[in-house]
């Protein structure tokens, strides 16, 4: 049916006209014939575009009434009455009091089991609002089960206002809607600890009271109600324990942290005991009607179809108990890891402590309680520290820079003073952004890293210029010293670090094709290592020039003869690691070239793109940084060119160069005093491929059609290659 219009013009109606016109006299005309005869005359394939009804209008469209397509409808698919809470007391398809132990313990494990699908990003009302008891905890009598639904509420509340706070999730990440529901916010915090106590005290008496005496005969029903009132207990405490630790964590004293710590070891403790007591609750009957979503006393999946927005159905798969605890027991220990980053003190220390939690893709939480406690509400580090303080900490301990050496006439110059503290503040925002980015899920913080290095470009600009003007002022005052490239320099090391994990990571998320690997892996070892080298090898002597100034002027003042020291250097073992990758980078290029010339690597057909647009594509995010200039793909096939060498190399020489490259990673490595487990993974790589490179250099399976494999299982970003 359409509205045939008394005004009759052609375009004005396709703005937001229509409601206006509908006001007047309207007479409606049938034109469902017509429709149908001018679809005929479209081809198969074919599809009219309207203005207010293109193709994206067509993918997000909805069929409504398809239950394949419409979430309301999963609800008129069941046979059973799909009651609220009010409407299931009235009914007493479920209690609130009297509660047997088996059930409370059923009802308390389903209800964790809920709370971590949560977490793992499926909304509220199909995962811990499916539970009825924390609809409306007033109106349950039972004075454990009523502690604990106003606690889970409460944690579901804390996490939610920390995920929220933090910051670094994504739709995939989390839902933090809450549908309407009361998070038992018209109770507080500490009545809901000491209400669970409570509970907590009064289980204990009867669990003593139940326990076994010496000489005396046991009875197995008692035995039974022992066990169940022991592991009713530990399921309230840890309740607590888990309440009280995320209550201390929004605290902004730096002491509550320690709190927070003790709490979780405490409540790490009592999950062996939750685990072995699993069998004592009642357990849940699996849903017929929509895979295995539980349904038990206290729980009704579709109670919520309602509340969740017109799209596709998104069915929550509630995790099993047994997985249950084992998740608990990896977040604690990653809110314990993230309890220790307050004995980090400085910028990069605190930068290396984000990169290694994140590369244990860690949950959602655990990610947002470590940036709140890493910058609290008062926008300080850890609530005490400025953070263009850290920034000048950091500074002094990579670059020395004269600017903030005590001993140094610039440090007291007004002028000079001006510069160093505009520059300072100017690099506090890009630095808590890109500690922000690390907590972002590992596929996000790339594409972050890739638009975060334009904002460290216009830094490195600044620095240079603020180098310059440091300079010209020292000249005047302090002729013998420099101030060249020494903020630039660290502004520099940063701007490699993040362009060097930009790369890597895309080998971590599998985002390149076997042929690509080549100049990924050249970018890194001739161009990107090969300049962060430079850049630390130029710190590391102008702080070598620093010192031997400084003990100029104490030799002035005192007579006596200072002992030598023999000083660790800060930035050694860095280059020691840098020099290590740059290897290993540089063996896998000259493995891909040597297997490409053997015909040993597959390539795609190019219809539609070539190898330039790939390179191109993959490199984009480094057009916007001027130091150190991206090299476009013409040069890279230029720098790259074997013919440029006489005679050009063979596969055999490359295979025998990359042997060499991973045998002097090798040899870096096993030199590096108390190896880290890092070493120990790329030395699991290099290792391999020594021989392997070797057994190729000697012509080995030279003829064989089959395709290498690359096993990235023993580290993420340099595989051991396999010839089958």
């Amino acid at each position: 049916m359409v509205m045939k219009s008394a005004i009759e013009d052609d375009d004005a109606g396709w703005g937001l006209g229509i409601p206006e016109k509908m006001k007047n006299n309207a007479n409606w005309v049938d034109i469902t014939h017509e429709f149908k005869g001018a679809c005929k005359e479209l081809n198969l394939g074919e599809l009219l575009h309207d203005k207010l009804f293109g193709l994206f209008e067509a993918m997000s469209a909805i069929e409504m009434m398809d239950p394949k397509m419409d979430a309301g409808m999963i609800g008129n698919q069941v046979n059973r009455k799909v009651l609220n809470f009010e409407q299931a007391i009235k009914e007493g398809a479920i209690k609130v009091k009297d509660l047997s132990l088996p059930e409370l313990i059923g009802i308390i494990d389903t209800c964790f089991c809920c709370l971590i699908t949560w977490l793992e990003g499926h909304s509220l009302a199909q995962t811990v609002f499916t539970c009825l008891y924390v609809h409306n905890p007033d109106l349950i009598e039972e004075p454990s089960l009523k502690a604990f639904a106003l606690g889970i509420l409460k944690v579901c509340d804390i996490a939610r206002e920390k995920v929220n706070k933090a910051a670094v999730f994504e739709e995939e990440d989390f839902q933090a809607m809450t549908y309407g529901f009361k998070m038992a916010n018209n109770v507080t915090d500490l009545r809901v600890t000491g209400m669970l106590k409570d509970v907590e005290d009064e289980l204990q008496r009867k669990v003593k009271s139940t326990r076994s005496r010496q000489g005396e005969q046991r009875n197995p029903e008692v035995e039974v109600e022992h066990q169940q009132f022991l592991a009713l207990f530990n399921r309230i405490k840890f309740t607590r324990l888990l309440l009280t630790a995320l209550i201390t964590f929004t605290k902004k004293e730096t002491s509550s942290v320690g709190e927070a710590q003790k709490l979780v070891v405490q409540a790490a403790d009592i999950l062996s005991a939750i685990h072995s007591s699993i069998q004592h609750g009642i357990q849940s009957q699996n849903d017929t009607t929509k895979g295995d979503h539980p349904i038990m006393m206290g729980f009704e999946p579709l109670v919520n179809q309602r509340l969740l927005p017109p799209t596709f159905p998104r069915y929550a798969k509630i995790i099993k108990r047994e997985d249950m605890v084992a998740y608990f027991g990896k977040l604690i220990e990653r809110i314990k890891t993230v309890c220790d980053v307050i004995n980090t003190t400085n910028l990069h220390g605190i930068l290396d402590f984000f990169c290694e939690f994140s590369e244990q893709s860690p949950c959602v939480l655990s990610r947002s309680l470590l940036q709140t406690t890493f910058l609290i509400d008062n926008k300080k580090v850890f609530g005490t520290h400025l953070m263009q303080d850290m920034i000048k900490d950091a500074l002094r301990y990579f670059v020395s820079p004269p600017v903030l050496s005590y001993k140094c006439c610039l440090f007291n110059n007004h002028q000079a003073k001006d510069y160093i503290d505009s520059f300072v503040t100017h690099c506090s925002r890009p630095f808590c952004s890109l500690i922000q980015i690390h907590g972002h899920n590992r596929a996000r913080q790339r594409d972050k890293l890739g638009h975060i290095l334009e904002e460290f470009a216009t830094l490195q600009d600044e620095a240079e210029k603020v180098d310059a003007a440091l300079h010209s002022l020292l000249m005047k005052l302090e002729p013998q010293r420099q101030h060249l490239a020494c903020l630039g320099t660290w502004i520099l090391y940063h701007n490699l670090r993040i362009m060097i994990q930009y790369l890597l990571s895309g080998f971590e998320l599998e985002l390149y094709s076997m042929h690509e690997y080549y100049y990924i892996y050249w970018y890194l070892s001739e161009f990107l290592y090969a300049w962060l080298m430079s850049t630390l090898s130029r710190a590391d002597s102008s702080q070598m020039a620093e010192e031997r100034i400084m003990e100029e002027q104490l030799k002035g003042r005192s007579s006596k003869k200072a002992k030598k020291k023999k000083k660790v250097r800060p930035l050694g073992k860095e280059i020691t690691m840098s020099q290590a990758y740059q290897n290993m980078c540089a063996g896998m290029y000259k493995t891909m070239v040597a297997l490409d010339m053997d015909g040993k690597v597959r390539k795609p057909q190019f219809e539609l793109d070539s190898e330039q647009v790939r390179y191109e594509h993959r490199f984009a995010p480094f057009n916007s940084v001027v130091t150190p200039p991206p090299v476009h793909y013409i040069q890279f096939k230029e720098m790259s060119d074997l013919k440029k060498y006489n005679p050009p190399p063979g596969s055999a020489d490359l295979y025998l160069a990359a042997s060499k490259h991973f045998q002097q990673a090798k040899l870096i490595l096993e030199n590096v005093p108390s190896p880290d487990p890092e070493v120990n993974r790329i030395l699991k790589v290099a290792k391999p491929n020594i021989v392997v490179t070797k057994l190729l250099a000697g012509g080995h399976k030279k003829d064989t059609k089959v395709l290498p494999e690359f096993d990235f299982s023993a580290h993420k970003y340099f595989p051991i290659v396999k010839i089958i």
